[in-house]
């Protein structure tokens, strides 16, 4: 009896073939950058819950679980890319992931208010090396035909945790307002064990210099100074040896980084890319713009659960129609830059922001109805956000020459930081505190819906200097 031989590949002479790991590479980095991002939104629903465990604490105590974090993770954010640039990407990425759980897990057990922001600064930090390499190993490890595609999936992810966020966090403090940072244990652990396997090691060894940490320890120093001052200079008093000191701290701080911008071979931000006109006007822009949204979503948070006294869960499902509007008007927006400019889109979404806040405060009463006086505002604000952002970032940048543009991109996402810095310590500075009575309740958030509004039109009028450079240039 005759039996059939299977030939194999092997003995053919070739090779067996590769599997095409680059959907999972791209599920694993992405994962993280939205955990990392869906952190922000659910400390935003958990902030009344996250108060009321910590007895004595006010809003001015309770704004450095935000701004802790976002201070520290604008100032290092492109120290910490660069680092991993030049020491390795896929070690950095990890590093920064097992950092951000570790510290999400601190936090969930945190016995007071002040450990609890202590925690959210190492997460920061985690956060800040994530971010970039999870970028970085997408466009060096992923091939050349579908980098372009990631790099959306990527950008998507992040706009997704800030869609689903306030939803899931508000489930999750139903639970325990802890769950809200017990929650990135397991996907931390995931995208670690993700990398380790799938994962390649990459590094840029063109990359030299080391980036001048002393400036960014200077960055961190000026804002949380000029932070600390302003939400607590009502309660100190304007005039105190306190808050005077803590505004002679920022001036020293940021004359440290004007000096270390001078003298630094890697500054933290290049004055050179600075004399791009359409660069530096979209950092304004950027650093007004979340200076806006950065104040006006805790605003609303605020009004509902104070006013109408949302527990978190109703609070989320409120918040959530207006990120989930943004990318029906991101592509609307594509279509329409056939016909109008970047600058024009960018300015009309600073506009759209504007208004949003002005409809909140013309029709805010003592009595608070959702969907007359919060909702209306709400959508504003976000088809300004979907006109504006996506062109904001694509804009930026692209006068650089390309082999600054990561640099330059690094430098945009700090200035969005620092404006979402400035945005929650300008609102926290004018609500103070919200025990007095309904009607001075009322008058604070209508005096901060006001700032918020002239903080969207300045940028509406900022956001045409975008395109001083098309204009130099011709």
């Amino acid at each position: 009896m005759t039996q059939t031989r299977r030939t194999t590949s092997e003995e053919l002479g070739d090779a067996p073939p590769v599997r095409d790991r680059s959907n999972l590479i791209l599920l694993v980095l992405c994962s993280a950058a939205f955990m990392a991002l869906l952190d922000v939104f659910v400390v935003n629903v958990a902030f009344t819950a996250i108060g009321a465990s910590y007895s004595g604490s006010d809003l001015s105590d309770l704004s450095w679980v935000l701004n802790g974090y976002t201070i520290v993770y604008a100032a290092l954010l492109i120290p910490a890319g660069r680092l991993a640039d030049r020491h390795g990407r896929k070690a950095g990425f990890i590093t920064g992931v097992a950092l951000f759980s570790l510290a999400s897990l601190a936090c969930a057990f945190a016995p007071s208010l002040w450990w609890l922001v202590a925690f959210r600064v190492l997460q920061a930090a985690g956060a800040a090396a994530l971010t970039p390499t999870s970028l970085g190993l997408l466009l060096t490890t992923l091939p050349a035909e579908r980098r372009a595609g990631a790099v959306k999936i990527w950008a998507t992810s992040t706009a997704l945790a800030g869609a689903i966020g306030p939803v899931l966090g508000g489930f999750l403090v139903t639970v325990s307002w802890e769950w809200i940072f017990l929650i990135n244990v397991p996907l931390g652990a995931a995208a670690i064990v993700g990398t380790v396997l799938l994962v390649p090691e990459t590094k840029d060894s063109s990359i030299t210099r080391i980036p001048d940490v002393v400036g960014a320890i200077a960055i961190a120093i000026g804002f949380g100074g000029l932070s600390l001052a302003l939400v607590k200079g009502d309660e100190w008093g304007w005039t105190s040896r306190s808050t005077l000191l803590a505004f002679a701290v920022t001036v020293v701080a940021f004359v440290v980084v004007a000096i270390r911008m001078a003298k630094h071979s890697a500054p933290i931000i290049d004055p050179a890319l600075l004399r791009v006109r359409s660069f530096f006007w979209s950092n304004v822009t950027a650093v007004l713009f979340c200076t806006a949204f950065g104040a006006i979503l805790p605003s609303i948070i605020l009004r509902m659960q104070t006013s109408l006294h949302y527990d978190a869960l109703i609070t989320g499902l409120a918040v959530a129609p207006g990120p989930l509007l943004v990318p029906f008007v991101a592509a609307l927006g594509q279509r329409l830059s056939r016909r109008m400019s970047p600058s024009a889109l960018v300015a009309l979404g600073n506009a759209f922001v504007g208004l949003g806040a002005v409809l909140m405060a013309v029709t805010a009463t003592t009595e608070v109805n959702y969907w007359t006086q919060i909702f209306p505002g709400w959508m504003l604000v976000g088809v300004g956000v979907g006109f504006a952002l996506p062109n904001l970032l694509a804009k930026a940048t692209v006068d650089l020459p390309p082999a600054r543009v990561s640099v330059g991109s690094g430098i945009v996402n700090t200035s969005r930081q620092v404006g979402y810095v400035l945005g929650v310590t300008m609102l926290v500075a004018i609500l103070g505190t919200l025990t007095a009575s309904a009607a001075d309740s009322l008058d604070s958030f209508r005096w901060g819906w006001w700032a918020i509004a002239a903080t969207g039109l300045l940028a509406t009028l900022t956001s045409f200097g975008i395109a001083a450079q098309a204009r130099a240039d011709r």
